[in-house]
């Protein structure tokens, strides 16, 4: 079987504008092209954006008979993104560059991470860090 074990997580977005979001996702964290499946109707029915090291995510447009919605639609965000990284710093200043809002400032936590959250333009919160939780049924 190619690709990640069963089991591995996936996220799925939904952009009101995904071709603008594609681009976007490259600029401010580095993703890769993967599959893009326009709808013909101009939007995205579905992508895959890979990130070295952390997988992938898979969004496609909004559609009036689809379950997903950007927060730009509900007003609020109702989940977030976390991307491990080994140099939060980069990865900070690679998102701010790109015009990436800031929603929690770059900094050293409690917990020994350092990282950052910032929203990309249609509201999805994306929080970049050094931090990776213990497997399951391991203690601190």
């Amino acid at each position: 079987m190619e690709g990640p074990a069963p089991g591995t997580l996936c996220p799925c977005l939904r952009y009101q504008d995904a071709p603008a979001a594609i681009d976007w996702l490259e600029r401010a964290f580095g993703f890769r092209r993967g599959l893009v499946v326009p709808d013909g109707a101009g939007g995205i029915a579905h992508a895959e954006l890979h990130l070295d090291g952390a997988g992938l995510v898979m969004l496609g447009s909004v559609r009036p008979d689809d379950f997903g919605q950007s927060p730009g639609q509900l007003g609020n965000v109702t989940g977030s993104l976390y991307v491990r990284t080994a140099d939060a710093d980069a990865a900070h200043a690679r998102a701010v560059g790109a015009g990436a809002v800031v929603v929690r400032p770059l900094e050293n936590t409690d917990y020994g991470s350092r990282a950052f959250s910032v929203r990309d333009p249609e509201g999805h919160v994306w929080s970049f860090g050094t931090y990776w939780p213990a497997p399951a049924g391991d203690t601190m």
